[in-house]
């Protein structure tokens, strides 16, 4: 089933990276065709907005309107299984537990001239909150997405997901209701990510727009960055596990599929020292994925994009899960904490036996909007610090223009910038 590579030679990092390379090239990125949407729907506003949307949906109904009404949203809420809200009321309160902790202090401080510097937070105004799939999308995504925005002091979250045709999650409307998203629209698409970001008649023009969604989705929120904020351009899902001769295999397997089922682009990945737990993971996978509902999606993730690394020694290892810096890694081993010393670039790591990427997923209380493709080498997963804005105050006294001026007005010389110079030259000449 995995795909076994060998990680002993000089080149076998590079073998890797053409591997993992695989998987980026086929994610092909639409830009003519997204282009072309924005550029439509900020021209034709909603009726744009809705010709896409019954286009890539191939809705039937002619309903015309974008957004669920107050009723609409008591009424679909209260369909939501017992079991579903008492979970969701479970990790609403986790997950905002934990991101309470990531608060920012600002500060202030008097340098020696008596100078005042100061650094101060601030919450983003509006954000339009992506959720997609309808029907199969994910109250945990409206909780992960949201929550750090509620924390960080955001008034205005806007919600879209797919729902023209009013066929929708009614856990989708519970989680939103209980987060005070201030309206859910029921569009999705590249269509619903140039509406956040230019605003039409219906859709508020929002200043950060986050959320997961597949190929067109990314490649929208790519094209309008720069007028809009964004989360991060995010790939398929993706899992690395490190485990050794203690692991049980059936364990392994299972957090294996957990991910592959998610995408036929998703990446399940076992680096081990052991050849026989991949023999017995092997083996595992190919019995659980038979009782498996979405068994087709995740044979197809496993057979294109798993692997299982078979390498030697602490420090390879910690090599190797640097080089694919993995969206998710767990670690099942008798040596964890010395691999947790030498791992930089990873999203989420889970420890032992009992934390399975899964539990990441819904309740644990850590985001799981992650980064993907290997980006994890130089960015982290939405915090509450991604809904706030940082400003630098700077008040200086006639002192410290006095002291400081002479080295502004020699670097800004240097830098052949005479107007910069010359604004810092005309105070000193009034302060004498």
């Amino acid at each position: 089933m995995l795909k076994v590579l060998k990680y002993n030679k000089i080149n076998s990092s590079k073998v890797l990276e053409i591997f993992l390379g695989r998987r980026k090239s086929i994610q092909k990125k639409q830009i003519i065709a997204v282009s072309k949407i924005i550029k439509n729907v900020k021209k034709n506003g909603d009726k744009a907005v809705l010709n896409y949307e019954k286009k890539f949906s191939k809705i039937k109904k002619s309903s015309n309107k974008v957004f669920f009404s107050n009723s609409e949203i008591n009424s679909i809420s209260k369909k939501t299984d017992k079991k579903i809200k008492r979970a969701i009321d479970l990790a609403f309160n986790r997950i905002k537990k934990f991101h309470l902790k990531q608060k920012f202090s600002s500060f202030k401080f008097k340098d020696k001239y008596n100078n005042e510097l100061s650094y101060k937070y601030s919450s983003i105004e509006k954000v339009g909150v992506y959720v997609p799939g309808g029907t199969a999308s994910y109250p945990s995504t409206v909780l992960m997405n949201c929550i750090p925005a509620i924390v960080a002091g955001v008034k205005n979250i806007y919600l879209t997901t797919p729902a023209l045709d009013s066929k929708i999650n009614p856990a989708i409307v519970y989680a939103a209701k209980k987060c005070g998203v201030k309206k859910i629209y029921k569009t999705g698409g590249a269509q619903s990510i140039a509406a956040f970001a230019y605003g039409t008649k219906n859709f508020e023009k929002v200043d950060k727009i986050v959320g997961p969604g597949n190929t067109f989705v990314a490649c929208a929120k790519k094209e309008v960055f720069g007028d809009v904020g964004i989360d991060m351009v995010a790939g398929p899902s993706e899992v690395s596990i490190v485990a050794d001769k203690s692991a049980d295999p059936d364990l392994v397997a299972a957090d294996l599929i957990a991910q592959a089922e998610h995408d036929i682009f998703a990446q399940s990945i076992l680096i081990t020292e052991d050849k026989k737990l991949i023999q017995l993971v092997n083996l595992s996978l190919k019995n659980q994925l038979q009782r498996l509902p979405k068994r087709k999606i995740a044979t197809q993730s496993l057979k294109n994009f798993g692997l299982a690394i078979l390498t030697k020694g602490k420090t390879r290892i910690a090599e190797i899960v640097n080089i694919i810096a993995p969206e998710h890694l767990e670690l099942y081993t008798n040596y964890n904490n010395k691999l947790l010393n030498k791992v930089k670039n990873a999203g989420s790591i889970f420890i032992g036996k009992f934390s399975p990427e899964a539990i990441g997923d819904y309740i644990a209380g850590p985001n799981h909007v992650l980064p993907t493709s290997g980006s994890a080498r130089f960015s982290s997963g939405l915090s509450v610090n991604d809904f706030l804005k940082r400003h630098s105050l700077i008040k200086i006294t006639k002192t410290g223009i006095e002291r400081l001026g002479a080295s502004v007005i020699n670097l800004a010389k240097h830098e052949n910038l005479q107007g910069h110079a010359n604004s810092v030259k005309i105070r000193l000449k009034k302060v004498k």
